[in-house]
């Protein structure tokens, strides 16, 4: 009974003072447009943190071929005859080719027309017959000159060649005649033939001559 007294002298109070005492919630009339508002931000904003940029959704193996720059053609020159090239796809490696340079023996000196009967004008007759002409002449009495001296009876004390055109041995000429020991026509013969044999000319085997020192 005390209860319910003081119940009720509370709710006349509250009463008195202008309260609500319906026990229903009295919303302000713009707290709800507010309240809206701020929902519809928030999830929007929460559907642009879930959708990925593109920038994040590309990959590297995605990026068109086109972007992707490549150098050009470069040349490298390489000393020593080579040249190399870097392309695009592939490398090429090119020698220069250089050719030798052949250097020409030096020619025989000229010589003069020879005395008759001595064995200089026996091997020109000789050469005459086989067609060369004064050069290979030239050669030959260079050559022969530097080998014996146009003596018949030259002897190499160290090797034993003999002659005029230092047979080794001497016993060799003696397919060009029995005289081969005294007579320089027989030695002539077999030496021009030596040398047609072996070099081809008297100033091929000058030339040998020349490089060597003998031939």
């Amino acid at each position: 009974m005390f209860i319910k007294s003081h119940a009720a002298i509370l709710r006349a109070q509250a009463k008195s003072q202008g309260a609500d005492l319906s026990g229903r919630h009295t919303r302000v009339s713009w707290s709800l447009p507010i309240f809206a508002s701020t929902v519809s931000l928030g999830f929007i904003a929460t559907l642009m943190m879930a959708v990925p940029t593109p920038a994040s959704t590309v990959s590297a193996a995605q990026v068109p071929l086109s972007t992707v720059q490549r150098a050009e053609v470069q040349s490298i020159t390489v000393a020593e005859g080579f040249v190399n090239e870097v392309e695009r796809d592939k490398l090429t490696i090119k020698e220069l080719v250089v050719e030798p340079v052949v250097v020409a023996a030096p020619a025989a000196p000229a010589v003069g027309t020879p005395d008759p009967g001595t064995a200089q004008a026996v091997a020109l007759s000789m050469l005459t017959a086989r067609g060369l002409g004064s050069g290979e002449y030239s050669c030959l009495v260079s050559l022969w000159n530097r080998e014996s001296g146009w003596n018949v009876y030259a002897q190499n004390a160290s090797s034993g060649a003999y002659g005029i055109p230092q047979a080794l041995p001497g016993s060799k000429m003696a397919t060009a005649g029995a005289d081969w020991a005294t007579n320089p026509a027989t030695q002539i013969a077999w030496g021009l033939s030596y040398i047609e044999g072996r070099y081809g000319t008297p100033c091929g085997a000058w030339a040998y001559s020349e490089s060597n020192g003998w031939y």
